[in-house]
């Protein structure tokens, strides 16, 4: 079959034939692949710096997709961590790792939205409880999976969603998507902070896609301009694309009521993972989430890892 292959982590997947898997346990199936989502994540995958990667090559990247069955049945799936991922023509799924989808549902749609919108989807569901009246604050917000989570915080019971980020064409759209205020991080690092310390100091969760410097001059700023310092702030910790690493100083663990939490694969059971995942593809499938994919065909995989997309776009590629 055609799959998109890494035969070395220094160079993008090529358009190659590979040996059709096969099922080998008693849960598992083969479906087609109707559309795999080309995610941050698949990228750490296919260069070899996620934090799960086993360096097995050669690889087929690809950690989710939608697929059909030899009965017509219509599945969105979640792969193994095996070296053998979802983009190709072909895939072996664990139903246990796999959820039905209604009938009409847009194959597209699912695999672009599903993999970003699972991240925030799961860290409010699953890691903290929304107060009524609760305040989010999404840093990374001109991000895909950022600008899901200001759709999902509103959606889930969010009464304030501040939205942070750099693209000030991405913030705007965040706007238009909920968020009651944005916050632009361009510019001075002590003035980005002062700017987050008077649009978020009261917010109860902090969705941070960042980490890093961003993170590690937001969290005092929020603190020290918070009202009510042992009012609780969860800070869930979910990408890190300013930077892997802060320093943080004690005396923020003592002078408020901070919670710093991991959401993703380890901090929380793959059985929990699963369990959220019919809820969040009816609300996709509904089109209660704004969803923008960038369909492109398994052949032309090479260049649409480098093909750019605009504000709130996910690559997703079709086997044809």
């Amino acid at each position: 079959m055609h799959a998109a292959v890494v035969r070395s982590f220094d160079t993008p997947p090529r358009f190659d034939i590979i040996d059709t898997p096969r099922p080998a346990g008693e849960h598992e199936i083969l479906v087609n692949v109707l559309a795999a989502g080309l995610h941050p994540r698949v990228r750490s995958d296919a260069n070899g710096t996620h934090y799960t990667s086993g360096g097995v090559l050669p690889l087929v990247p690809g950690v989710d997709a939608v697929g059909r069955t030899a009965q017509g049945e219509l599945l969105y799936f979640v792969a193994d961590d095996t070296a053998l991922g979802t983009m190709a023509e072909q895939a072996v799924v664990d139903r246990r790792r796999a959820i039905t989808l209604p009938a009409g549902t847009d194959p597209v749609a699912v695999a672009a939205a599903m993999n970003p919108a699972m991240s925030s989807w799961v860290a409010l569901r699953r890691r903290v409880t929304l107060p009524p009246g609760a305040g989010v604050l999404v840093l990374g917000a001109t991000g895909n999976a950022g600008q899901l989570a200001v759709q999902i915080a509103k959606h889930l019971g969010a009464a304030h969603v501040v939205a942070a980020g750099r693209d000030p064409e991405r913030l705007d759209l965040a706007a238009g998507l909920g968020a009651d205020e944005t916050v632009s991080l361009l510019g001075d690092p002590e003035q980005v902070a002062d700017r987050l310390g008077k649009s978020a100091a009261d917010v109860d969760v902090v969705i941070d896609y960042l980490w890093g410097p961003v993170a590690e001059h937001a969290m005092p700023a929020l603190l020290t301009a918070r009202p009510e310092r042992a009012k609780p702030l969860a800070w869930i910790q979910i990408g890190s694309m300013s930077g892997p690493d802060i320093t943080l100083p004690s005396y923020l663990l003592r002078a408020a009521n901070l919670r710093i939490m991991g959401s993703g694969q380890g901090s929380v059971t793959t059985a929990g993972i699963l369990a959220e995942l019919p809820a969040l593809a009816t609300e996709i499938a509904a089109g209660t989430l704004a969803v923008d994919p960038l369909a492109l065909p398994l052949s032309q995989v090479e260049q649409a890892w480098h093909t750019p997309t605009s504000a709130g776009q996910r690559i997703v590629l079709t086997p044809r």
